[in-house]
């Protein structure tokens, strides 16, 4: 039995709520940079690498736990790279667009991914789930056409972030896949992030030119920031709550994370947002919520006559 869904512990509803406030920020802090996203994704990915290159020296001082094997690395290969894309692309895109689109636009990533994983892993989601996401399109539109005038978004970020959805769902599937056949969460984190940077660098490279060197003070400062409150803090916290909730009951939970970076985005930044956008937002996140308890259902099936 799946303890963790039998009895939900109260601390894993402490971890998944600190993730979420720890990753609803990060759109915000990049905005309050000042600089160019991609460098910042760069050096931040750079942190990262650093950061649990620490922890697997330290516990394989502690345990003789061994390094990364090759196969290892060939494994978290697709993911890291498809991961490396996704954050230089994002960290892009949120300097183009206003934060209420770039977290909402998003929030299709799950649509995706249903269809995607019956057809590269053959599961077997609960179908009827999609109708929910209905909901969350029509709050998505809301969102959308609703901006206010002379705002911070434009058709090109706008763009950038359906891009970012399909990257996501690469690193995504990719991963499932390296987890699938073996690799535990410390050396997929520790090989993806290195990795991550065939594809973050040269992003990074062509878009800022010889600006990649140049950060603010304001810049370095998030760059640290997100290394230990995204890169470290936030996904370890997720990695913990597995351990005591539903899957379906953390999807839930991070559902709030787009409306929360709004939030984030009007105290620090002074980005406006609209009633018609406000209602939308609302649609998002009732439509991920029942799409993501419905999708974890099982699938009814017929008795056998």
């Amino acid at each position: 039995m799946n303890t963790a869904a039998a009895r939900p512990r109260p601390i894993g509803f402490v971890a998944v709520a600190l993730a979420v406030l720890s990753f609803s920020i990060s759109s915000a802090a990049i905005k309050w940079s000042a600089s160019t996203g991609s460098v910042v994704a760069f050096w931040r990915m750079i942190g990262a690498v650093v950061g649990w290159w620490v922890v697997v020296v330290v516990v394989r001082q502690r345990t003789g736990r061994p390094w990364p094997s090759r196969q290892t690395w060939k494994l978290v290969l697709p993911a890291g790279l498809f991961f490396g894309a996704n954050i230089a692309i994002f960290f892009t895109a949120i300097t183009r667009t206003s934060i209420a689109h770039a977290e909402f636009i998003t929030t299709l990533t799950p649509l995706v991914l249903l269809p995607a994983g019956a057809i590269f892993f053959g599961e077997r989601p609960n179908w009827s789930a999609l109708k929910f996401g209905l909901i969350s399109v029509v709050g998505i539109i809301l969102v959308l056409a609703f901006g206010p005038d002379g705002g911070e978004a434009t058709l090109g970020g706008d763009l950038l972030m359906v891009v970012v959805i399909g990257t996501w769902t690469g690193y995504m599937l990719t991963s499932k896949r390296a987890r699938s056949q073996g690799v535990d969460v410390l050396d997929f984190m520790a090989c993806m992030m290195p990795l991550g940077l065939i594809t973050a660098g040269p992003i990074a490279g062509s878009i800022a030119g010889g600006g990649l060197f140049s950060l603010s003070a304001r810049g370095w400062f998030v760059v640290a920031l997100l290394t230990f409150v995204t890169g470290m803090l936030a996904h370890g916290l997720i990695i913990f709550a597995q351990r005591h909730l539903p899957v379906a009951t953390i999807s839930i939970m991070q559902s709030g994370q787009p409306a929360l970076s709004v939030f984030w985005g009007f105290l620090i930044l002074g980005e406006s947002v609209r009633a018609p956008q406000i209602a939308g937002m609302a649609l998002v996140v009732v439509g991920l919520s029942l799409f993501s308890w419905t999708s974890q259902r099982p699938v009814p099936t017929t008795p056998a006559t």
